[in-house]
Formats: structure tokens, sequence, C-alpha cells
């Protein structure tokens, strides 16, 4: 059952996710050659304490950290640890938090230093692709029309859509329905209303969509280990139109 949300929700919601997108902001700040991906871990504790809320993903279904540092062929749910990032890497950052009993999740993916030209042009689409989405979707369209919008674009730009990962609603809990797949047909799947809350997170890689679990039980990887990129927005429909309620200044 897809939960509606009222005016006083959805604002409840907007002002945890303006606190979500500057904590976000300041951890990418931290995103240099040599840092620990646990580092930027320490870096989002410090931030949430601060701000006074509670991290979404600590504990959830077992994840031991409060961020996802997802890098190059990672695509999400990469567990912190001591690996340093280096010149050339992508990192995808993916932190959820809850505020005042509602939850909000966001991701970006940011390039370490200088990187490939590959990499740059995956990071650019899929972000396009979400962009797209919040600027062309509203009331009345229906999530096959959101995944069309996304799989058109990253194919042709000669990008492969992850296919077995997806969004979701969100709110009282972090997953609610429904699953936003990356991909879709014109005018099918669940009609979009006002007062509906989700998030729409296009994955996508340079190579294959295929997927396999990292060996920690926790990852998600291209099986080809071909590089992917993930962003993430939490997003109301207000007023017949999507709403970005995470919205993220670069």
């Amino acid at each position: 059952m897809i939960h509606l949300k009222t005016f006083e929700e959805i604002e409840t919601i907007k002002e945890g996710s303006k606190i979500l997108s500057e904590i976000l902001y300041k951890i990418k700040q931290n995103v240099k050659p040599g840092i620990t991906t646990k580092e930027l871990n320490d870096v989002a504790e410090k931030l949430m304490k601060e701000n006074k809320v509670e991290p979404a993903f600590l504990n959830y279904d077992g994840f031991p950290a409060l961020l996802c540092t997802s890098v190059n062929e990672i695509i999400v749910h990469g567990v912190p640890s001591n690996y340093k990032l280096k010149e050339g890497d992508i990192v995808s950052l993916d932190i959820g938090i809850k505020y005042k009993g509602y939850y909000s999740d966001m991701a970006i993916t940011v390039g370490v230093g200088k990187i490939s030209k590959e990499a740059e042009k995956l990071i650019r689409c899929t972000k396009k692709s979400l962009e797209l989405v919040i600027q062309k979707v509203k009331a009345g369209n229906t999530f096959g029309d959101v995944g069309f919008l996304i799989q058109n674009f990253l194919e042709k730009n000669k990008l492969s859509v992850i296919k077995e990962l997806c969004g979701h609603g969100i709110g009282k809990n972090l997953h609610e329905e429904p699953e936003i797949l990356n991909f879709g047909e014109r005018r099918e799947g669940i009609k979009i209303e006002e007062g509906m809350v989700f998030c729409v997170e296009p994955m996508a890689s340079l190579g294959s969509w295929k997927i396999k679990k990292v060996p920690d039980g926790f990852g998600w990887q291209t099986q080809d280990n071909s590089l992917s990129a993930h962003f993430e927005h939490t997003i109301a429909v207000y007023k017949n139109k999507l709403l970005n309620l995470t919205y993220f200044r670069d």
C-alpha cells in the first residue's frame, strides 16, 4: 500500500531533506586522494550528531555504517573501510537520516582528483537522467514513464542501466511502496499522485548491467567490474509537480 503524505508531512520531510543535503555536501568536500572511506563515514557521524538527526542505514539489515561508500565497480551499499581513495577513482556516497519521525535518502557519485573522460561521462549522464525525471514528470504520469525516461537517456548515451536495483517510496519507513524501476514503458505502471514521496535512484555502468554480490554480503557490484554511478533524490509530488526535497548544491 502506498501512503500518501499530507502537506504537513511533506514539510517535515523537506526540513530533514535540507539537513541531509547539507551533510552530504560537507562530506563531499572531504573526498580527495588519500582519505579512507571509513574516515568519510566518521565525518558523516560527526555531522549527524551536530545536527541531532538519526542515521537511517546503521544496523539496517545489519549494515555496519552510517554512510554507503561504493567505489568504482561497486554500485551500492559499499561498506566504509580502510581503503584509501586514489586519483582516478569514483565513489558513490549514499546517505539517509531520520528527522522528526520521517526518513530522507540521497546519493551522489563524485570523482577523486582527475578522472577519465569515460568516468566523467558516466557521472554526468547518470546525474542528468535523474534531473530529467524531476523536470519532466508530473502527477498523472506513471512510474513506467519514469523508468522509460531514465533508460532511454542512458542507453542513448551508450551506458547500461542497472535493472536489478531500484528506487522506493519513503516516509515513516526508509523503504515503502512502490518500487521504482530504472527502466520501463510509457504509460505503464502505477500512476503518480499528489502526496506521494519517493526516491528515484538511477544507476548505470560503462559495461554490463548485470550485477553480483560483493563478498562482504552488503554491496552490489557490476559482474564485469566496469565503473558504475548512482544518484538519488527524495522527491515529493506537490501541486502536481515533482519537488526535489534533497536539492544538492554542487
